[in-house]
């Protein structure tokens, strides 16, 4: 399975189990950009990861911690 921009929760739930000691809600987003792209199932378009994809990964990510 290849995760994409569109796969927020996938990925969110994935920054959960890699990232278990980081807070969501204090993660900047040249952070969570950089650690998107090095997920190991990532594969797209690095430029297309704005500001509102990385938003609701973030968002995503503190549900999933919560």
């Amino acid at each position: 399975m290849s995760l994409k921009w569109v796969d927020v929760l996938e990925i969110a739930i994935q920054l959960a189990e890699t990232k278990p000691d980081v807070d969501p809600r204090y993660v900047r987003f040249v952070d969570l950009h950089n650690w998107v792209v090095a997920l190991p199932e990532f594969d797209d378009d690095h430029s297309r990861g704005g500001e509102k994809v990385l938003e609701a990964i973030q968002a995503a990510w503190i549900e999933e911690a919560d």
